[in-house]
């Protein structure tokens, strides 16, 4: 369980790391991608939880999550491409 503990802290500390990239990203296509590598780590986060607790409703909640962040992920790359949403 310490292992688990210690690759969730190390997951939040990468996160922090990816932050900057959010705020400092030289395009918004980096700003996007850090977005979602946020989005990634925490899908993980929440099955580490639902693992180390035995508790099975996390995955349903991270694998929730995931479609939200997939379906947000290709509505905003549509709109940066284009400048619209719905075509």
């Amino acid at each position: 369980m310490v292992y688990f503990e210690a690759f969730i802290w190390v997951l939040l500390l990468t996160t922090s790391v990816v932050l900057y990239r959010i705020i400092r990203g030289p395009s918004p296509y980096d700003r996007m991608l850090g977005v979602n590598v946020i989005g990634t780590k925490t899908i993980v986060i929440l099955v580490l939880i639902g693992y180390v607790f035995e508790r099975p409703y996390f995955f349903d909640i991270a694998l929730l999550y995931a479609i939200l962040n997939f379906i947000a992920t290709v509505i905003i790359a549509k709109y940066l491409e284009s400048g619209r949403i719905c075509e």
